[in-house]
């Protein structure tokens, strides 16, 4: 018996080091699929915290050094690998490139105000790097899911929320994990947007999710408002309000859970990578939500930069990684042009008159 939990949890620690890319690849002796399935009935019963890397020789215990990222504050604890360095810090956060498991491992329990997280969606989506690996198999998926969800929850304070954006298949799952992890359901918001084309046999996808969870009761909860529809050619209400549209706050409905005005990331004039990315109102509005000026938010699938750019506008503490090219979001940071070229597909993929490729302009002025 006692041979069996040791291998158990050996098959964790394996799987939580890791990367999304190499998933199904790097651990042959545990047998890929296997061991994903294995380490996924497991999981749950291995602290995140003593979570040691023991394959090909490695023996990795990750934490924080205070005096080399002094911008984590109470965050950091007292030691820190030496070849897993920040490669980017302003004066509210600092940006790593690597996996996120090994990341938050050294990030220090309770410590993180608010923790959003927009994960690959095993779309087998090309993200330009060979350590990202978008088509594994799906209890593979779900393992690896539940290996990160795990350690975000470690990461956060009493109070603190949870946000998760992926497909409604994957939240499904997702949602029952962070529930068997203690949190706390709050909103299953939909996000409207038509990105893709209708499915045969099926109802026409039109939506994304974005789970809303806390670590208790939430100690920062800001109701929001939003504009009163109006119809976009004469400018008169879209509804009638039942003839009591006098009676509306003056600064707009409510917001549900139903999100509408959530646009897609398409124009070069916005895209600051290849790959699918989200738009800064989206990071703008959660942050609204659940944080508060000086609060630390922590974004383990760095992509394009979108949390970290809208928590510096919005005077919040973070913590970035990201496992692929991190070069478009130290750019973003920098405030300089997107290093990439668009498909040429219509008017987002042409260059200008002087066969220069469009600049982006600033989201925040």
């Amino acid at each position: 018996m006692q041979y069996r939990d040791e291998l158990a949890a050996r098959q964790v620690a394996i799987l939580a080091s890791l990367s999304y890319g190499s998933f199904c690849g790097a651990a042959p002796e545990l047998g890929g699929e296997w061991a994903a399935h294995s380490a996924r009935s497991s999981v749950g019963n291995v602290d995140a915290r003593r979570v040691t890397i023991e394959t090909q020789n490695r023996a990795e215990n990750i934490t924080l050094d205070p005096q080399r990222v002094e911008i984590l504050g109470s965050s950091a604890q007292k030691s820190y690998n030496q070849h897993v360095q920040p490669v980017f810090k302003t004066k509210r956060g600092v940006l790593f490139h690597g996996d996120c498991l090994e990341i938050m491992a050294g990030v220090e329990e309770a410590s993180v105000d608010l923790l959003f997280a927009d994960p690959p969606f095993n779309l087998g989506k090309d993200y330009n790097s060979s350590k990202v690996n978008d088509s594994i198999a799906e209890d593979a998926y779900l393992a690896w899911c539940r290996a990160w969800i795990k350690a975000g929850v470690r990461v956060l304070a009493p109070g603190a929320a949870f946000y998760l954006y992926n497909l409604p298949k994957w939240n499904v799952e997702l949602g029952h994990y962070l529930r068997e992890e203690g949190m706390t359901f709050r909103h299953w918001i939909s996000i409207d947007m038509k990105t893709s084309l209708p499915i045969p046999g099926r109802l026409y996808p039109a939506h994304y999710s974005l789970l809303y969870y806390t670590k208790g009761k939430p100690k920062t909860f800001e109701r929001q408002r939003v504009p009163i529809p109006a119809c976009r050619h004469c400018g008169g209400d879209i509804k009638d309000y039942g003839g009591h549209r006098g009676k509306l706050n003056p600064e707009g409905l409510n917001l549900t859970d139903i999100w509408t005005d959530i646009p897609p990331v398409r124009h070069k004039s916005t895209m600051t990578r290849g790959a699918n990315e989200l738009t800064p109102k989206l990071l703008h509005r959660v942050l609204d939500i659940s944080s508060k000026e000086g609060d630390l938010v922590l974004d383990p699938f760095g992509g394009a930069g979108t949390t970290y750019f809208v928590a510096e506008h919005m005077k919040r503490r973070w913590i970035g990684m990201e496992l692929g090219d991190v070069d478009p979001i130290v750019r973003r940071l920098k405030g300089e042009p997107p290093n990439f070229e668009m498909p040429n597909r219509g008017d987002s993929g042409k260059r200008n008159g002087n066969g220069k490729p469009h600049r982006s302009t600033p989201l925040f002025k």
